[in-house]
């Protein structure tokens, strides 16, 4: 049998509005007439029909406004901050600052069992010696720009492990910290190679890493005093991923290769959409077997202004991290 309808009036108890009742079907009461009088003499809408829309059958569905870009961007970045604080909170090797553009391409890269053992194992290092460089420049080279615009790469092998040097662009140094020897040679090249270059009075690197040249290093911390000691623990892995991801994803990449440990990062670059310029480290030790005089800078512009894109300007360099 079908189910009665009912229409629950909100001046009567249920079982008086009941139309299928023989007893009130025809019984008009006061309470319903003086309503209908109101409403036809005034011809007002009830009030929940002044501010929503009303399906019939259903209850009335509020009017939204819709967001504008802007409101819709901050609700984006909102939920992306949201988003990093909590993987953050599970692994402390990251920092809230990383560009997200990065945290987006590696994404899949973070979820991986061996970055849990690398976050814990910096995370305790970190307890127990002086870990450089400090936990929130880790990710510097995120932050100078993203991902996409990379034109340059040059890598690195560790940080500086000397205090207040290593600040998480490979080669460069904080202003105000004296330029190390390696550093000293790449001005030196520069000097010879990119006319109207002057050396600076420091060592800070920012401004050609936001022109889009990736300072990387292969290895991104390191404890104070002692060179190498973080390696084989997993950092290589990460800077891998970095570098296969620019590999498949752009075109053109000029990549700078100094010395073995950043030549090895070749196996992961497609040759074949990318240029590699190789040569030996700019250390006092190797500097002057090949670095100096490899002309690296110029061919690497030329190499950016045959594309059609913009070369790099090497001169950038403002002794400001802003």
């Amino acid at each position: 049998m079908a189910a009665k309808s009912k229409i629950t009036s909100y001046f009567l108890p249920k079982a008086e509005s009941d139309e299928n009742n023989p007893a009130t079907a025809n019984q008009v009461t006061p309470g319903k007439r003086k309503y209908e009088e109101d409403d036809s003499q005034t011809n007002k809408k009830r009030p929940e029909d002044s501010n929503s829309t009303t399906v019939k059958g259903s209850s009335p569905i509020a009017k939204t406004t819709p967001l504008s870009p802007a409101q819709r961007a901050r609700s984006q970045a909102s939920k992306e901050s949201a988003q990093l604080l909590l993987l953050c909170k599970g692994l402390p090797v990251l920092t809230a600052n990383i560009g997200q553009t990065w945290v987006e391409a590696l994404s899949q890269t973070f979820g991986q069992d061996w970055f849990g053992n690398l976050s814990s194992y910096v995370t305790k290092e970190r307890v127990g010696h002086t870990v450089f460089p400090d936990q929130r420049e880790v990710w510097e080279w995120t932050t100078r720009t993203s991902i996409e615009k990379t034109r340059v790469v040059i890598l690195g092998q560790d940080p500086y492990h000397g205090p207040g040097q290593a600040h998480g662009l490979c080669f460069s140094v904080k202003p105000g910290v004296n330029p190390p020897p390696s550093l000293g040679n790449i001005y030196k090249e520069l000097e010879s190679d990119i006319s109207g270059f002057s050396r600076p009075s420091h060592g800070c690197l920012a401004g050609w890493a936001d022109q889009g040249v990736l300072l990387l290093n292969s290895v991104l911390t390191v404890r104070k005093g002692e060179a190498n000691s973080h390696k084989n623990r997993g950092w290589e892995k990460l800077t891998d991923a970095v570098i296969s991801w620019i590999s498949k994803n752009l075109s053109g990449v000029v990549f700078l290769l100094w010395g073995s440990p950043a030549q090895k990062k070749a196996l992961v670059v497609d040759g074949t959409k990318h240029h590699l310029l190789k040569s030996v480290h700019p250390s006092p030790l190797s500097a002057y077997r090949g670095f100096l005089g490899c002309k690296h800078f110029s061919q690497c512009n030329e190499l950016l202004k045959k594309q059609g894109k913009e070369p790099v300007d090497w001169t950038r360099l403002p002794a400001s991290l802003d």
